[in-house]
């Protein structure tokens, strides 16, 4: 492979780091964590190998559903700084290499933002049809409910006018209308605003629920049909053209067949990233069978894609573990096996826990499953928190129990703040997890620590393009507790094996178009890396022990990579 095309798709091997700035590191001691918190961090991500920084809601907000009901699109919340800092912010990533991508929500706003209080003082405003209406009584939508905790209908009753305005999440965020060619210049507005500011591409949110006028019956829609991916086409073209390198990460919780048409028509002109939700969750199926068989499934059924398209791979992001698209069988196996009390449970179909208690805390099978995320093709995604082995706290409501504070310090405050206790923005968790035996400080000069096998994963993921840019190889043996896959482009290739077993499993697999003799190195041993030479029709035959997990990269003639 062409190594410089991974300067310009510089998105198919960068290691994304997800924040909360509310929660991440409070500079001025008022509880809430700030953006110049964050910059006092940026060496820090920079240390651990992260490309690519992405920002949580930092908006101004209504503070309703964690920052995801916003007042202003082109503001920053006062308690988290100003527009100032977050420039400072962006310039100071980028001096130290790493990219900055912020949450683009535009599905919705806030029952407080200005657009919407105009909307619902008259019928006649400028911004009434900037959201979805209906006069005609809706029917039964329950089941579209995303949050049934709270809602048990995505219409809600304006008394003042007697319509129906569309929130498919919470009432307090009425859904824009997308198909207002007035929003949809808006949104291009706000993200030219953003990239003029230097960001380099959005995480966007929500992406099904963006065009919303489809909810409407035919007789009351006030803008005729717009086809969403045409939408997406423009606005990539537009963000192209402010910005040549910007890219799009998509939340799009849906069947792969509805997943690949998401990347658009070809060179990734709508979305330049999916999260790949089902390969997460047949990985959690698999974790709690110890059979790999869900997971094999899944990465085989994953659409291939173009160049410039990307998976973006993880085990934990900041809400709940949704395990939708398993059945309701295989849900509750994973529920038995990582979240067997009812209080760990949301909304009958996730989890609000984090991976290392879900592990019970096992080193063993914990470094398994960041391996596994690392080396399967793909861009890796970290939750902030994620490096050193965080845990929940179930005494936060909601899917807030895993967005609790970072674990700087063993003190009461984790080092995130100097405030008084109740004056956090969050508690701090408690317990096996809390700070005084999960932090920072402790585990940065600890060469045995899970921080610093993170970051050595994070080196073997950045030196081995072949797995950003290569597409699925499961590999076929007889064993079902162990997954061997290989990640090929071009010349370049590397091998990986994980075992989901208690015990020691010794596989043997053949790899196609590996010649006798050929050499492999070990990348992730510590030390002088060992070598094997391939067998007859490329066999390689190896022993993992209880949770193991190996990676040989091959090595052709003429390579010149360095080992480590």
């Amino acid at each position: 492979m062409n190594l410089t095309d991974t300067a310009d798709l510089w998105w198919k091997n960068a290691v994304l780091y997800c924040a909360d700035v509310q929660t991440f590191l409070d500079l001025d001691g008022d509880g809430q964590g700030d953006l110049r918190g964050m910059i006092h961090r940026v060496d820090y991500l920079a240390d651990l190998g992260v490309t690519c920084l992405w920002l949580m809601p930092f908006y101004p907000t209504a503070d309703r559903d964690d920052g995801y009901d916003i007042t202003d699109f082109y503001g920053v919340d006062r308690r988290l700084g100003s527009a100032g800092d977050f420039v400072e912010l962006v310039q100071t990533c980028h001096s130290r290499g790493i990219r900055v991508v912020v949450d683009f929500v535009m599905n919705h706003t806030s029952d407080r933002h200005p657009w919407w209080k105009d909307a619902v003082r008259s019928e006649d405003s400028t911004y009434r049809d900037w959201y979805v209406w209906r006069s005609s009584t809706p029917p039964d939508t329950s089941k579209q409910v995303v949050f049934p905790d709270k809602e048990d209908a995505i219409w809600e009753k304006d008394t003042a006018s007697g319509q129906w305005y569309l929130h498919n999440f919470y009432r307090t965020q009425p859904d824009l209308n997308l198909a207002n060619p007035a929003v949809r210049d808006e949104v291009m507005r706000t993200m030219g605003f953003w990239l003029q500011l230097g960001v380099d591409g959005f995480r966007i949110d929500a992406v099904p629920f963006l065009f919303a006028e489809d909810q409407l019956p035919k007789r009351e829609r006030r803008f005729p049909h717009f086809d969403p991916h045409e939408y997406l086409r423009n606005l990539k073209a537009y963000a192209g053209r402010r910005n040549g390198t910007a890219m799009f990460l998509g939340e799009v919780n849906l069947p792969y067949p509805e997943m690949a048409e998401f990347f658009g028509s070809g060179d990734a002109d709508e979305l330049s990233m999916q999260f790949d939700f089902i390969g997460m969750q047949a990985t959690y199926l698999s974790l709690a069978r110890g059979d790999v068989r869900p997971l094999v499934t899944a990465l085989r059924e994953r659409p291939p894609i173009d160049v410039g398209s990307q998976w973006a791979n993880f085990l934990r992001n900041h809400d709940e573990l949704t395990l939708d698209k398993l059945s309701k069988a295989e849900r509750q196996e994973v529920f038995d096996a990582f979240g067997p009390e009812p209080e760990m449970q949301l909304f009958d179909r996730g989890l609000r826990r984090r991976l290392p208690p879900m592990l019970g805390g096992d080193a063993r099978r914990i470094r398994m499953a960041y391996s596994l995320m690392f080396s399967l093709p793909g861009t890796p995604v970290l939750f902030y928190g994620e490096e050193i082995g965080m845990g929940e706290n179930l005494d936060v409501p909601g899917r807030l129990a895993v967005r609790t504070p970072m674990q700087w310090q063993p003190d009461d405050n984790a080092g995130f703040s100097t405030a008084r206790r109740r004056a956090l923005v969050r508690p701090v968790t408690q317990g096996p997890f809390g700070p005084d035996q999960v932090n920072v400080g402790q585990q940065r000069g600890d060469p045995e620590s899970l921080w610093s096998f993170i970051q050595r994963l994070i080196s073997r993921y950045r030196q081995s393009p072949e797995i950003g840019w290569s597409q699925v190889e499961v590999l076929d043996h007889p064993d079902h507790r162990v997954l061997a896959h290989l990640c090929r482009k071009d010349e370049w290739a590397l091998v990986a094996f994980h075992n989901f077993a208690d015990e020691p499993v010794e596989i043997t697999v053949e790899l196609p178009g590996v010649a006798r003799g050929t050499g492999l190195v070990d990348l992730l041993t510590t030390g002088p890396a060992p070598r094997i030479e391939a067998g007859p029709r490329g066999r390689v035959s190896t022993t993992l022990p209880a949770y193991g997990y190996a990676w040989w990269r091959i090595v052709p003639e003429g390579d010149r990579r360095i080992d480590h």
